[in-house]
């Protein structure tokens, strides 16, 4: 799962000393996740912060190993009401062993700074083997991806899945195609796809300061940011590039769980490396066509790419492969258009530059994302909440 490097901004704290008494009267929402908080901020981050506003949440992540550690709990607030906890432990240690230390430290912590009413969101149910024990009020299963498709998914990751699902009270997918699939498998499941901060993005619509590392670059300007992955289809990247010498394309994110030796290279492709989400609009502004070359494969049978609306959002077209879920939600808007071949990339390409300069492609745009707000989708999830409570 995802191990990237310590977060340089957070400092260790031990956790064996006497335990506070907490005095919270709102109820704590435990959120167990394999994503890092200063990883991408994307779906886990944007909730979080919105139900930070009711409820006082906890980000437990997945362990740091480093040699000789001692087994710690690192703490931080990287967010009003966010509270991130990181676990350090030695290398070489066994699962059982990983799991025994990881549920120590988070009873620790949890016997000095809980409030009485529990709340359990899941990220993955890989966390359930430290956590089996906890009496929460509500336990939700957020399911914004089918994690067993992903490379380098633990073997046991299907059974304890079905184990958390036996236990969720109810279950959010990050996409209609994920609900389909798990709506079978749980009674009380629910379609809330990632959504967007409109008014974040919508400042790409103006021209802001080119970044440095993008101002050199000429124009055409096709654009993608967000983590390259087994799912970045790296073969219709270098056709593209190859086919249009004349197109640049900038790409920005990590790269994760790829050799990044196998991405292709020429002089008009552009790794500008991972960047800050406050970051993004302003290279956003700067391109003419976004896009979304996703591999269709097992991995992505059924995301939902938060980065479609974001694009959107910054007055960019959007040219995509044909992802279940982008069709489904933005085949016929006018404003995305879906290819499925190199071919059909670059025609699609030629006629999104025309699209955007004809009147009313804003206006289409607006009336694509009315009514989409992170507001509306933690709203939704709420309510989910406050029902079962």
């Amino acid at each position: 799962m995802n191990l990237e490097a310590r977060p340089s901004h957070l400092s260790p704290v031990h956790v064996d000393s006497e335990p506070a008494v907490a005095a919270c009267a709102r109820p704590t929402l435990l959120c167990l996740s394999h994503l890092r908080w200063g990883f991408v901020y994307q779906r886990p981050q944007h909730v979080m912060t919105h139900l930070a506003k009711d409820y006082d949440v906890l980000f437990f992540e997945e362990p740091l190993f480093a040699e000789g550690a001692a087994c710690t709990l690192e703490v931080a607030t990287p967010a009003a009401g966010i509270t991130l906890l990181v676990p350090h432990l030695p290398w070489g240690l066994s699962q059982s062993q990983v799991d025994a230390a990881q549920r120590r430290l988070l009873d620790d912590y949890l016997t000095g700074h809980a409030a009485a009413e529990l709340l359990l969101w899941y990220l993955t149910p890989m966390s359930l083997t430290f956590t089996d024990h906890l009496h929460a009020k509500v336990t939700i299963f957020d399911c914004m991806d089918e994690l067993s498709a992903f490379k380098g998914a633990p073997p046991d990751l299907l059974q304890r899945e079905q184990k958390l699902m036996a236990r969720a009270n109810v279950v959010f997918t990050g996409g209609y195609s994920l609900w389909e699939a798990k709506s079978r498998q749980h009674g009380n499941a629910h379609s809330l796809p990632s959504s967007v901060d409109i008014a974040h993005f919508a400042a790409a619509r103006q021209t802001l300061p080119e970044p440095a590392d993008q101002a050199g670059i000429a124009h055409p300007r096709l654009g993608f940011f967000g983590v390259i992955d087994e799912r970045f289809d790296i073969a219709l990247v270098d056709e593209l590039a190859a086919r249009r010498p004349d197109w640049q394309l900038i790409l920005i994110g990590p790269v994760v769980k790829i050799d990044a030796a196998s991405l292709p290279r020429r002089p008009n492709i552009h790794y500008l490396g991972p960047k800050g989400y406050p970051q993004l609009p302003d290279y956003l502004s700067g391109w003419d066509v976004a896009l979304m070359p996703f591999a269709i494969n097992e991995s992505t049978r059924f995301i939902s790419p938060t980065k479609t609306p974001e694009y959107l959002a910054g007055g960019c077209p959007v040219v995509s492969t044909p992802v279940r879920d982008v069709v489904r939600g933005y085949g016929d808007s006018g404003v995305v258009t879906i290819a499925a071949s190199a071919e059909a990339f670059i025609a699609a390409v030629e006629a999104a530059l025309e699209a955007k300069t004809e009147d009313g492609f804003l206006q289409r745009i607006d009336q694509v994302l009315e009514g989409m707000s992170w507001e509306t989708t933690c709203a939704a999830m709420k309510e989910q909440i406050e029902c079962l409570r």
